[in-house]
């Protein structure tokens, strides 16, 4: 059982601090929980976001109620450091991505993916300018080399923040490319959840749902939304 921690503070203010915005706590600024380095957050919207975790909480803290600060430390005390090691970790997510490996073409499944998996390919590599190789089977076959290069350079662009959160949302999904199309604003979220969820949903379809893989699946859904906030808001103007 987790234990209950007493709230300790009575404002939550938003501060304008060297390098960009800060949570302050009763007027003093936030540290990372890892290495204790000042929480300094690069936008005022990325800034609100964590404020709101602190201000909802009641006289009790809840310790789970803090998806934001989570990935705001990841980004300062891992990403920061070496921008281009988190990239090459998202990279691996687009050597493996879901949508782009699919059943055998004879099976029913194959269909469902193609007719909800396509689009979002297409969409992808208008967007972006690149092609992606799609295998059905088990045989895997590597991305165009032309296509790594470009996304990861596009990677290289993002902030450490929005680094952090694409990785969330990149492991959820098992695909960089739900990542970044849910990274775009006015992206419909739960639609491409739905998508990178579709093998598990067919299977529930076939089998039957079971209690426990079904709240799994509707708390990982809840972190991926709360990591597309995240990212919208750490490349928010």
């Amino acid at each position: 059982m987790e234990k209950q921690v007493k709230r300790f503070y009575r404002s939550v203010t938003v501060e304008r601090v060297e390098g960009g915005y800060a949570v302050a706590l009763d007027g003093r600024q936030i540290r990372t929980q890892g290495e204790g380095l000042p929480q300094t957050l690069p936008t005022r919207t990325l800034a609100d976001l964590l404020a709101q975790e602190w201000s909802r909480q009641g006289e009790a803290i809840d310790l789970s109620g803090f998806p934001a600060r989570a990935l705001a430390d990841y980004a300062i005390d891992r990403v920061t450091p070496d921008r281009g090691a988190a990239a090459d970790r998202l990279m691996r997510f687009i050597d493996t991505d879901t949508l782009c490996f699919r059943a055998d073409p004879e099976e029913p499944l194959h269909r469902r993916q193609m007719d909800v998996w396509e689009p979002i390919l297409t969409r992808f590599e208008q967007r972006t300018g690149s092609r992606l190789v799609r295998v059905s089977g088990v045989m895997h076959r590597p991305q165009p080399a032309a296509t790594l290069a470009a996304l990861k350079t596009q990677l290289l662009e993002w902030n450490a923040f929005a680094l952090a959160g694409l990785e969330t949302l990149a492991s959820l999904a098992a695909s960089l490319t739900v990542a970044l199309e849910v990274a775009e604003p006015g992206a419909d979220a739960a639609a491409l959840w739905a998508a990178a969820a579709l093998e598990e949903e067919w299977q529930a379809e076939l089998w039957g749902r079971e209690a426990e893989a079904e709240s799994r699946r509707a708390r990982r859904r809840i972190e991926f939304m709360a990591a597309r906030d995240f990212v919208l808001a750490a490349r928010a103007a």
